[in-house]
């Protein structure tokens, strides 16, 4: 029987101290604790309250002088030095601002999985960067402390893109992720970033809620890999009153996912009583067969009392089990059950002979049994991004 503490999620006291284990990989920790960069460069200058405001885009004058925000479907209507919802973004002086640039709050050398990316070069690590500010407000967030905060509140790197891409580099890592906060809220940075990290020949990674506007996000999946997309709940009730936002522009953003070619995985956090029901998960896997594709990989996350929802139990793994099968019954090739260390859905098995192709455990890739991408013993292609190591480790 599995234990019912399995890997649970980092608690703020955790991430600044975080160890991968038997990877042998040490954390670089929440800037704001000033925990050394470990296995990186020399690490960049912090501050309490790093904030240098730069000209941001997606924003649009009303004929009282206010701005609106388009970069999210809140189009936040900002007078002169009024923040939107996401703390960040700002009208001064009848210019658009953000204070979200070049001053990330986690800057943390991770394993792929944990992101996570079950289908991007396993076994590989990244450099994955987020800043203060969140345009939700889940009741269930891990990294509350960190995203539902002002700029000011917290501790920063000072880490212009030029430095990400280095920091990077100099850690022979191969990829720079947006992840753990909410990228949407950082996005003139993240397009620097991503810039540079292209012309480096770095793979860029996003991992987001996916509350954007069409337009934006167009320009963004341009310069993208991969995304993995918390896709919280198929009830508009539960984003409303529990993420803090709104379903149909999620799934639309998925949809321009899948039309920019983009290699997409999705995840899904299953909170007892909140949204857990497995009619509505039963509808939810249809829509991402329909919409996405049978081979779009599907996460079912184990929820831990957090934030908001500390007076919730755990969820129990026999609810992930059945929205396992809910999802493979709707005819989804590959979905796995994160947070619950050696479960077997951690690992990858061939949809066409039931082969092990990629064996885990917890973060830790043990062995990829894949050619090229494809199955070594049928043969058969496995969607996603292997890179070149042909899938040996």
């Amino acid at each position: 029987m599995l234990p019912e503490n399995a890997d649970k999620p980092l608690s703020s006291s955790r991430r600044h101290a975080m160890k991968l284990g038997a990877c042998g990989l040490c954390a670089l920790g929440l800037a704001r604790a000033g925990i050394s960069m470990a296995q990186v460069a020399s690490p960049p200058d912090l501050g309490p309250g790093l904030v240098r405001p730069r000209p941001a885009a997606w924003f649009e004058p009303n004929l009282d002088g206010s701005l609106r925000c388009q970069l999210c479907p809140w189009q936040c209507d900002l007078s002169d030095g009024e923040t939107g919802r996401c703390r960040v973004r700002r009208n001064h002086g009848g210019h658009g601002e953000t204070l979200a640039y070049g001053n990330p709050v986690l800057v943390q050398e991770e394993p792929l999985e944990r992101l996570p990316f079950f289908h991007v070069h396993p076994g590989s690590r990244t450099l994955a960067l987020s800043t203060a500010g969140c345009n939700l407000h889940c009741k269930f967030c891990e990294v509350w402390d960190m995203a539902l905060v002002d700029p000011h509140e917290v501790h920063a790197y000072d880490m212009p893109p030029d430095q990400a891409i280095e920091q990077a580099r100099m850690a022979g890592l191969g990829s720079i992720s947006y992840a753990f906060g909410e990228p949407v809220v950082f996005y003139e940075y993240m397009i620097s970033v991503a810039e540079q990290a292209r012309e480096a020949g770095l793979l860029n990674l996003l991992h987001t809620a996916a509350f954007i506007n069409k337009r934006p996000l167009t320009t963004l999946l341009g310069l993208m890999d991969a995304v993995n997309v918390d896709l919280k709940s198929f009830d508009p009730t539960f984003y409303r009153d529990v993420a803090g936002g709104r379903l149909e522009p999620v799934l639309d953003a998925l949809l321009l996912c899948r039309q920019a070619g983009l290699h997409i995985e999705i995840t899904n956090v299953v909170i007892p009583a909140m949204n857990d029901d497995m009619d509505m998960i039963a509808r939810m896997c249809r829509w991402i067969h329909d919409e996405l594709g049978p081979d779009t990989p599907l996460h079912f996350s184990r929820f831990y009392p957090l934030y908001k929802l500390t007076n919730l139990p755990q969820t129990p793994v026999s609810v992930l089990d059945r929205a396992r099968q809910s999802a493979l019954d709707a005819g989804l090739k590959h979905v796995y059950i994160s947070n619950v260390t050696g479960h077997e859905a951690e690992n990858t098995f061939c949809p066409n002979c039931g082969h092990q192709a990629i064996s885990r455990l917890g973060f830790i890739v043990d062995r990829v049994d894949l050619d090229n991408g494809n199955c070594n013993q049928c043969g058969q292609p496995l969607a996603g991004l292997w890179g070149d190591n042909n899938g040996q480790l």
